[in-house]
């Protein structure tokens, strides 16, 4: 993928998903409260921890998919999944790309509220709520996929 590639540092994604909380604290205050969380594993689930500490929600689960190998996404595969149809569920994820992830998803959990803390545009439709868009050539390098070191101006790599 060509592109560029955005850093997104603990504090930053920690406001970010603090900033989610907001958004979804705002919408449970108009339909009512979630019962709880739902991570996505493995993105959302730093996430979905602090989302659910801001909304105090006690109850969190996980569904676990997999559809990335290094910076390619292949196949969607559902490793684990929730009994229900999402009912009264909020959806945790760190970003929605294509929405290929999201469409599976939705497909299992289809009357929980989907949040993300990024998104593209392609995927965008695909969830209820989200904080940032991102361009569709954009990787995001999230603090756990990477670790301080050196790197050269901008301009640079042009």
């Amino acid at each position: 993928m060509a592109g560029r590639t955005f850093p997104v540092s603990w504090w930053e994604l920690h406001r970010d998903a603090k900033a989610l909380a907001w958004r979804l604290m705002d919408k449970s205050e108009k339909t009512g409260p979630f019962k709880g969380v739902v991570a996505v594993a493995r993105g959302g689930l730093v996430p979905a921890t602090i989302v659910a500490r801001e909304l105090e929600l006690r109850l969190v689960d996980t569904l676990c998919i997999a559809s990335y190998s290094d910076r390619e996404q292949g196949q969607v595969n559902v490793l684990k999944s929730i009994e229900g149809d999402g009912t009264g569920w909020v959806i945790v994820d760190d970003l929605v790309d294509t929405g290929a992830t999201a469409r599976a998803v939705r497909e299992l959990l289809p009357k929980a509220h989907f949040a993300t803390v990024y998104a593209k545009p392609e995927g965008r439709p695909t969830v209820d709520t989200f904080v940032t868009e991102v361009s569709q050539d954009t990787w995001i390098l999230f603090p756990w996929d990477s670790e301080m070191q050196e790197v050269p101006p901008i301009a640079r790599g042009r």
